[in-house]
């Protein structure tokens, strides 16, 4: 321990395992802290439908103003994150090589606890506070997916679960789609009947070529992921699976383009005498906030209360957010200051983690001190 509550709780939380799945542990952690300070806290019952070992958690703190703040963050991490050794330097904290740090978003969760603990530490008029922790966010928003929207209405949702300086507020979060693909063409043997067969690779291939990937234009992305199939070398595929994705800040061109590479490959099946099956799931709804929202405005003031600049940026990641906002709840992303998430490069200094507590704790009080 550093002696600092917000320092030592931020390496409790990451000492804790909890790939996605395997939340429970951080889930108990969490529920502990927030009913020891007068939260009630309650857990859904979603384990079904996400694969976790516990629920998403909810807790509530009724306030002194007619003002509700929902603070969100998620419990899970991305592998390798069991057995996390956190190096505390004098100005930043990061993981000891093997794992990930945990920063995403345990980072999130962190400043969450100690704002809470601030605010009724000193006694000073607060609104309502809804503390929403999600599970298997880190394995498409399942926990968000799956939980009752309405436990997360209020006047302002934060989803801290960006990385980049506090100060950032994400306002335009992509629609997504992806997809997986099974081509279907005919076995033959590659040396003694190859006009036999339908090359199923030849297909996959074709398709892909076609496609135009990558950085499409300036809102808009398209990759694919993998390509799998075959037996063996003196066999003409009959079944080759492929996965992709695409994503646009623009719901209309989102839409564009995924045609396009539906086309691409089913023209491709068309043309090698083959079929493809093509299964498409969005998997959530892009959000946009205006510059001028009122939304952005309480963290603008709540930035400049504590001397932090803030600044507005669009993202091509989901959140939580996504799943939040699509739910009609004014929802913003806050950038938390981790670095190198999802490596074992992962940190946050310790500048930042104090910020991301000051501006959520700002936040909170901006929002008690305003009058309907």
């Amino acid at each position: 321990m550093v002696g600092d509550r917000l320092i030592d709780t931020f390496v409790e939380l990451v000492r804790i395992d909890s790939p996605s799945g395997a939340e429970a542990a951080v889930a108990d952690y969490c529920a502990r802290r927030l009913e020891g300070l007068g939260f009630s806290v309650s857990f859904d019952d979603t384990r079904q439908q996400t694969g976790s070992d516990t629920g998403n958690l909810f807790a509530q703190l009724p306030g002194d103003e007619p003002a509700t703040l929902v603070l969100s963050a998620h419990m899970d991490c991305v592998q390798p994150c069991e057995g996390v050794e956190p190096l505390v330097g004098s100005d930043e904290i990061s993981s000891a090589g093997e794992t990930v740090l945990g920063a995403d978003d345990k980072a999130g969760i962190a400043a969450i606890l100690e704002t809470a603990t601030r605010l009724v530490e000193s006694g000073r008029p607060r609104p309502t506070l809804r503390v929403v922790l999600t599970v298997a966010e880190e394995i498409g928003l399942q926990g968000a997916k799956a939980l009752d929207a309405q436990a997360v209405n209020g006047d302002l949702c934060l989803v801290l679960d960006a990385d980049g300086p506090v100060g950032g507020i994400v306002i335009g979060a992509p629609t997504h789609y992806t997809f997986v693909a099974t081509f279907w063409g005919r076995a033959s043997h590659a040396g003694v009947a190859p006009r036999e067969g339908r090359s199923a690779i030849v297909m996959a291939s074709r398709a892909i070529a076609a496609m135009k990937l990558g950085q499409v234009d300036e809102i808009t992305t398209a990759n694919i992921g993998s390509i799998e199939g075959g037996t063996a070398t003196n066999v003409i595929a009959a079944r080759v699976f492929v996965t992709g994705e695409c994503r646009s800040l623009d719901s209309t061109r989102v839409e564009e383009v995924r045609a396009a590479m539906d086309t691409a490959m089913s023209q491709a099946a068309q043309a090698g005498e083959g079929s493809v099956d093509i299964r498409w799931t969005r998997e959530y709804v892009g959000f946009a906030s205006a510059e001028d929202s009122s939304a952005v405005g309480v963290v603008r003031d709540a930035c400049a209360r504590i001397g932090i600049e803030a600044s507005t940026f669009t993202t091509g990641g989901g959140s939580d957010g996504n799943i939040f906002a699509a739910a009609g709840i004014p929802t913003l992303v806050l950038a938390c200051g981790m670095r190198s998430v999802h490596s074992t490069e992962e940190r946050i200094a310790i500048s930042d983690l104090r910020a991301l507590a000051d501006l959520v704790e700002s936040t909170a009080v901006a929002m008690a001190e305003a009058r309907p």
